[in-house]
């Protein structure tokens, strides 16, 4: 059906004066014995085309002007009655596809709570068209960032056989049937598709550094998986990772490019997403922009692990989770050092060895692993990156000591082997991001279908 996108109409002036088709979804309708007005929206835009219908001069099908309807609509774009904008004054409204009285999506205001429960309903919402509009542009831009600075995307498997983490979160692959029966795991898995244990990874980072040391810098942008059972605001099961790394580069020069990454991004959903911001800005957390703009301005703290912990325990607050010495950052605390202490986002570096991944570079202290955290207020921990062990010897003696299974990790002990160099990285966890620049406070709210312990819907 040859249309025109209602984004082109409220945006091109030239187009005041000319007849055109558009196509949508009824949004809202107030009707009347001579006069119809429909709200309606096609995606192109956040905001939404008003159709005048003047009765007199045609018959307008009741079902037209139910909440969730499709139509198409044909008329003269004039200059909106209010405001800088425009309407289309409709010669015929043709009615595509009906919606039924129970629609779940009416006028009234839905919890969110209600709105997880039809995922596949809850984008025809503001809230959620404003979500993944900026979604989709944070998306975008960090491609562009990246293209920018001539890194090369790649990409990394999905199903993998070793663990990136270590952790053994991973959700296994298998052909197996369930009620499989053998004598052992080895013979379990010979019988496998793949002939040996595999699963979904956890991260694309492992087989990013083998780029890495071919093309200098890369990153990758795709999903990981982690079996952890953490049903939380900020956990899901399914996630959007972005992973760059950089050879020939040290901790400091991986904190710079996490920090202008960060600010790239900001800056473009600011400039790109006007309206979705002053929405989130007026109804779900004033001062957004505000927030925002701030990060792009400031430059990030840098602090580290040991002086966090003297910070947190002499500070005069209650929390659930004890500081000492040793002890992983939990969000009560991120949250504080970043909202109370620095009011902006902080790099967390030189962490204890025990609490961080075998892959990351030991420092002098013998105690400390040269990795870091990018903290935000409101969130939390939305970075995590090190520079990486390049010593083969002092990485194997790290995996031997966490009992890993060394042949899973052959090729990626290859690299420490053939032209080792020095290199480092980060993950990027791009939900949490979402929920930082919208102010949504749930993750589940940033993600069309969100996979968490006990759901798949």
């Amino acid at each position: 059906m040859k249309h025109i996108d209602i984004a082109n109409i409220l945006q091109d002036k030239t187009l005041l004066g000319s007849k055109v088709t558009v196509c949508g979804w009824v949004r809202t309708a107030r009707d009347s014995a001579a006069v119809a007005f429909l709200e309606v929206t096609d995606g192109s835009s956040f905001s939404r085309l008003q159709v005048v219908v003047d009765k007199s001069k045609f018959e307008l099908d009741p079902e037209c002007t139910k909440c969730g309807a499709s139509i198409a609509a044909t008329g003269v774009v004039v200059k909106a009655f209010k405001g800088e904008g425009a309407e289309l004054n409709a010669e015929s409204v043709t009615l595509l596809g009906k919606c039924p009285g129970d629609y779940p999506i009416q006028k009234k205001r839905t919890t969110l709570e209600f709105l997880r429960t039809i995922p596949h309903l809850r984008l025809r919402t503001n809230t959620f068209s404003a979500v993944f509009r900026v979604r989709s542009v944070a998306a975008q831009a960090i491609h562009r960032f990246f293209h920018e600075n001539r890194f090369y995307y790649v990409h990394t498997p999905l199903i993998t056989a070793s663990d990136c983490e270590g952790a053994g979160e991973m959700f296994r692959v298998t052909t197996q049937p369930w009620n499989a029966k053998y004598e052992s795991e080895a013979a379990y898995y010979k019988d496998d598709f793949f002939g040996q244990k595999a699963g979904l990874s956890v991260s694309g980072q492992l087989e990013g550094e083998v780029a890495a040391m071919a093309f200098g810098k890369i990153y990758t942008f795709g999903p990981s998986f982690r079996a952890e059972n953490s049903n939380t605001t900020r956990h899901l099961a399914e996630f959007w990772h972005v992973e760059p790394e950089i050879v020939f580069a040290e901790l400091p020069e991986v904190m710079e490019l996490a920090e202008a990454m960060i600010k790239y991004v900001v800056r473009a959903v600011l400039e790109e997403c006007p309206d979705e911001m002053d929405f989130f800005e007026k109804f779900v957390e004033p001062g957004l922009k505000e927030k925002l703009a701030n990060i792009v301005e400031s430059k990030f703290a840098v602090l580290e692990y040991t002086e966090a912990i003297e910070l947190l325990k002499k500070a005069d607050e209650n929390f659930q989770f004890p500081v000492e010495w040793g002890c992983d950052l939990q969000t009560e605390h991120e949250r504080y050092l970043t909202e109370k202490v620095f009011k902006k986002p902080v790099f967390v570096t030189n962490y204890p060895k025990e609490i961080k991944s075998f892959y990351m570079k030991q420092n002098a202290d013998g105690k400390t692993v040269a990795a870091t955290d990018l903290l935000v207020p409101g969130i939390g921990e939305i970075i995590g990156g090190s520079e990486r062990e390049a010593d083969p010897d002092k990485l194997l003696a790290a995996m031997q000591a966490r009992g890993m299974d060394i042949a899973a990790y052959r090729q990626y002990l290859d690299l420490r082997k053939f032209g080792t160099a020095p290199h480092g990285g980060f993950g990027l966890g791009f939900d949490r991001f979402v929920m930082y620049v919208t102010g949504m406070e749930n993750i589940r709210d940033v993600v069309l279908f969100p996979r968490t312990v006990n759901n798949i819907m």
